[in-house]
This record gives C-alpha cells, sequence and structure tokens, in this order.
C-alpha cells in the first residue's frame, strides 16, 4: 500500500522552488537540480543525484510534451522523497517527445526501495501537469514563494 500522506504538497519544500531559473541546456537544468538538493542537505551528494538523473534522461527524455519535464531517478541511502519545481528563464531543449523545448520541471529523488511511491507521484505530477490552465498559472509566476503556493495549494 503506497503511502496517503506521500503527496507533491508534502514532499516539495520552499526552498526547493525555484522561479525564472537561467539554464542554458539539458545538462545545466540536471546540475542545478542536484545543487540546490545538495545546498539543502549536504549529506546527499551533488554529483551523486546529478550523475542518477543523466543515467535516467539516457534511457528516454523526462520531457513529457507541452513544455513539461519530470527528470528523476533514486538515490541510494535517501530515506525520503525530494522534489524540486523550476521554471526556467528560456525553454531549454530536452529531447522531449513532442520536441517542444521544456520551461516547466518538476524532479523527483526518492529512495533506491520506494518503487510504488515514486510511481504514484509520477501519475499525480502527470495529472496536475496536463491541466493547461494551471501550467500557464506557474509559468506566470515572478517569484518562488507564488510559485509554491500555487503548486500546493489547488485552488482552481
Amino acid at each position: 500500500m503506497s503511502d496517503p500522506s506521500l503527496t507533491i504538497d508534502n514532499i516539495l519544500a520552499p526552498e526547493l522552488t525555484l522561479c525564472r531559473v537561467p539554464a542554458s541546456s539539458k545538462k545545466r537544468v540536471l546540475e542545478f537540480i542536484a545543487e540546490r538538493i545538495h545546498f539543502q542537505d549536504e549529506t546527499l551528494s551533488d554529483t551523486q543525484i546529478f550523475s542518477n538523473l543523466v543515467s535516467r534522461e539516457r534511457l528516454g527524455s523526462t520531457g513529457i510534451g507541452e513544455g513539461i519535464a519530470i527528470p528523476h531517478c533514486r538515490l541510494e541511502g535517501l530515506d525520503r522523497v525530494i522534489g524540486v519545481l523550476m521554471t526556467l528563464e528560456e525553454a531549454v531543449d530536452f529531447d522531449a517527445i513532442d520536441n517542444q523545448p521544456v520551461d516547466l520541471v518538476f524532479a523527483l529523488v526518492v529512495p533506491k526501495e520506494a518503487t510504488s511511491e515514486h510511481l504514484e507521484l509520477l501519475s499525480q505530477l502527470a495529472e496536475r501537469f496536463n491541466d493547461n490552465a494551471f501550467c500557464t498559472a506557474l509559468r506566470q509566476c515572478e517569484d518562488a514563494g507564488t510559485l509554491y503556493q500555487r503548486m500546493t495549494n489547488r485552488n482552481h
């Protein structure tokens, strides 16, 4: 049975919600995600997170279309799920399924053994990002505080 408390709202921290990040490439986006997670928890290796995210991208792009990407990976020794939400200053090529550049990114880093939780969260994200009005509202945010509120309070 998956953990009912495991929702997008519970795994996203304000410190890991970033608005208008200047990233020039997919690689830079993934590096930035790894650096931010390490910055928030120094026990986690940014090199390891980056390398795991890149390995996952090699299996197939996590760009799900419509300018959205959900990069994700598992991490040895992690005891919780970490989410990172970013809007990008300029859309970057992410090898997405529809070849559209990406400007909305939600990264998930999960414990190595958390399979069902991982899939549950991915489906929650996909469902939310399926809502065009919701995505537009996220893209229009000017600051991280607003972005965090819009992602976690679904008042629409």
